[in-house]
Order: C-alpha cells, then structure tokens, then sequence
C-alpha cells in the first residue's frame, strides 16, 4: 500500500484535478494506494472539492479547525499512515504538494527506485524550466541547511516530493514526544528528508524534469526562503545520514 499524503489550504482550484491524475497514475500501473489529505483550514471551495472527489476515490480526509500550518498538517498525515499500516517494511508514504507544483506523472520513477529496496525516495527538480533566481536557491539549500542538517549529496530538499518507507518512518517516530518538524514550508520538507535520512538504510535521489500544469507563487523559492533555510540551519540538530545518496 501507497499511502499518497497531501497538505491543502486553499486549493480549490488544483486539488481535484491533481488527486484525479494521481488516481490515473496509479491505477496504469496497478499499485494499491489510498489517498490521505488534510484540509488545513482552507477558507475557498477546498472542502466542497475534497467532498466532491472522496466520493469516487480512495481517500480520506482530515480536517481542521483553524489553520495549523503545513508541517503540523504533514505530521498528522504521516502518523495516520503509520497507524494505517500493518506491513511498515512494504508500504510506504509519498509526499506530494496540492498545487500541482510537481506533476503526479513523477510518481513512477519514485515507485521504480522504491521497490528495488531504497527507504527514503527525495525528487530533485530538474529545474530546466525554472528562473535562475528559483534555481539557485533549490541548490543552494543544503548548503545554507549545514551544519544543523547535513544533507550531504543532495541536490534538491525543498520540492516537497519525497517517497519513505513506513518502517523508516515509524523509527523515526518511535519514543518521540516532540513534534518531528519543528519548522515551516520548503524547511519543513527538508527537515523530513533530514530525520528520514537518519534511520534510512537505502537513500535514493530522483531528478525529474516535468513541468507542472500550474504553480503557486507561495510555494517558489524567495528571499524569505533563504534566511529561513540559514535559520533553520542553525536552529536544529539532526545527526547525518550514514547510507550515501544513491543516483541512477
């Protein structure tokens, strides 16, 4: 089982259209998955198109009252997963933003490196398509992580795409009172990679370049990511990874 988690706040206008082509994806290469959102206090249609969609998916939702922010939203999809499961070693759980800012049609290649035995799946941007400014800040990021996150031989930890193995990820939860994020935004989705790392014996690194149907503005690299990303840096602890990124 594939457990597909997405965070939405106010994504009426992309998340039905991205939870139908995940189930297109799926579905043509005939993997078991089942759809987990979190409607984080999104005040537009968000709702209305989530009740819409569960109706002919397999999906469930989760809703909050009040905005909790993405990382608390993710963490609570994470650990649903993990209270899901009852085969940790086989299934896993895939991160995947509302926004369409990364196609569904990237899943394939994670799934591919995920069945030959890697724990931890990272999608890097190819960035081919992107501005220079948004291509800088996405390389730049590992960097700008250290030494609180050392992510060595990633090239990308801000896309929000990422495959883990639930095994992996209820290690990392096990015994753990704290929040396992304890940032925001494109921190948010390295500091999961960061954590995942730690416990994953097999890491795998994707660079896909597939541009997406749509993209918020929110959602790309800004200055505002830069000093984020240094503060976290330095803000956090997380030991390194022992495995090596692995690349095709």
């Amino acid at each position: 089982m594939i457990y597909v988690c997405v965070v939405a706040h106010n994504d009426a206008a992309t998340v039905g259209l991205m939870l139908w082509k995940v189930r297109q994806v799926m579905a043509e290469h005939r993997w078991e998955y089942h759809l987990l959102v979190a409607d984080d206090g999104s005040t537009d249609g968000t709702a209305e198109t989530l009740d819409l969609y569960q109706r002919a998916l397999p999906m469930s939702v989760i809703r909050q009252d009040g905005r909790r922010g993405y990382a608390a939203s993710l963490e609570a999809l994470l650990r649903e997963a993990v209270s899901r499961t009852d085969r940790p070693k086989r299934d896993g759980a895939i991160t995947l933003p509302a926004s369409f800012a990364v196609s569904p049609t990237a899943l394939p290649e994670l799934l591919k490196r995920f069945a030959s035995g890697a724990d931890l799946v990272v999608s890097e941007s190819a960035g081919t398509d992107q501005p220079l400014w948004e291509r800088a800040v996405r390389r730049s990021a590992p960097w700008l992580l250290r030494p609180g996150l050392q992510l060595e031989g990633m090239r990308d930890v801000t896309s929000g795409v990422c495959l883990l193995r639930l095994s992996t990820l209820r290690h990392c939860l096990q015994d753990r009172e704290a929040p396992l994020l304890e940032t925001e935004g494109s921190c948010a989705n390295a500091e999961l990679i960061a954590r995942a790392a730690t416990s994953a014996r097999q890491i795998a690194a994707v660079s896909l370049d597939i541009p997406a149907p749509t993209a918020a503005p929110h959602e790309r690299p800004s200055l505002g990511t830069v000093f984020q990303l240094f503060r976290a840096g330095r803000r956090l602890r997380v030991p390194a990874a022992s495995a090596r990124v692995q690349r095709a």
